[in-house]
This record gives structure tokens, C-alpha cells and sequence, in this order.
């Protein structure tokens, strides 16, 4: 059994947080230490615009289904 704890914290401490340690590190660039902050915020960016048009065009369709069920099976 301390064989498998040792297997989860080589593998958070070793593995998953390599690139925190990298962050750590002291680096001049600005930009570049927070380039995963900007990469996440791109990536919600992008999916905020595309439910914000995807609200607009249910929106002009009134809101409204306009088939007269919902699902093929019914």
C-alpha cells in the first residue's frame, strides 16, 4: 500500500505540477509567466462568444420550436 501513495505523489509532485514549477521559476518575462492565465482566458473567451451567438440565433427564432415534436422518436 505505500508503494501506491508513492505512485500518487510522484505523480502530482513530479508529473502534474511540472508546469508550476516551471512558473517558479524567475523568468523577466511578464507574458510569458502568465501565459497559462491568458490561455484559459482565450479558451472562455471563445466559448462565451460562441453561446452568446448561439442565444441570438434561438432568439430569432422567437424562442419557439418550430417542429411539431421535439424528438424523432415521438
Amino acid at each position: 500500500m505505500k508503494e501506491f501513495f508513492e505512485l500518487i505523489e510522484f505523480l502530482f509532485v513530479d508529473i502534474l505540477f511540472l508546469p508550476f514549477d516551471v512558473i517558479r521559476l524567475d523568468i523577466a518575462n511578464w507574458f510569458l509567466q502568465n501565459a497559462i492565465n491568458f490561455s484559459f482566458m482565450l479558451v472562455i473567451s471563445a466559448a462565451l462568444i460562441y453561446w452568446t451567438l448561439e442565444l441570438v440565433k434561438y432568439d430569432k427564432n422567437e424562442g419557439k420550436e418550430t417542429e411539431v415534436t421535439a424528438h424523432s422518436f415521438l
